[in-house]
């Protein structure tokens, strides 16, 4: 009888604590939601492909510029497997079992390679980090580990012209650098 009570009150406590953390996932989720509003459209014209699809994992997106506070509005939140790749136009990442991030050109602030985000930890460089601005101005860190590390050096190579649009790095207004 003392066993089965003992049973009892540690699947209560298990089922509790799983009930908090849903609850807090959800308050964080409902605190973020003004800060985001919409995420952009995928446009019928993607433009111009400027970088080969590259398959990986979709880590996660942040709040910039803070590495641990993952986005729960949506399923922004959710790890996935995915595939991204860069346009003219701005970056697609598709993922698999949850719905596509288109990020505008015009929204990349930076691209860079990292060790962490969204509470994933790797080695130094481990994962490619686009920073962008949504519609309603909050800074947002995604992140993308690809399965082959060696395309980071073309996605990080981009800069960025006066019409804070991304361009690629071997032509800059129309003239070869």
């Amino acid at each position: 009888m003392e066993r089965t009570l003992l049973v009892l009150a540690c699947i209560a406590v298990g089922v509790f604590l799983f009930w908090l953390m849903y609850r807090g996932w959800k308050n964080r989720a409902a605190r973020q939601a003004p800060l985001l509003g919409e995420l952009p459209a995928v446009p019928r014209d993607l433009g111009a492909q400027l970088l080969e699809p590259t398959t990986g994992l979709y880590v996660g997106s942040t709040i910039a510029p803070s590495w641990q506070d993952r986005i729960a509005v949506g399923d922004l939140g959710f790890r996935s497997t995915a595939e991204i790749t860069r346009f003219e136009n701005g970056v697609l990442l598709e993922r698999t079992g949850a719905s596509n991030i288109w990020i505008p050109a015009k929204s990349v602030q930076a691209i860079r390679t990292d060790r962490a985000l969204a509470g994933k930890v790797m080695t130094k460089d481990g994962l490619l980090v686009i920073r962008w601005v949504l519609p309603t101005g909050t800074e947002i860190d995604t992140g993308f580990r690809a399965d082959d590390k060696s395309v980071y050096p073309n996605w990080t190579a981009t800069v960025t012209d006066t019409s804070d649009r991304v361009v690629d790095p071997v032509v800059l207004n129309g003239e070869l650098e």
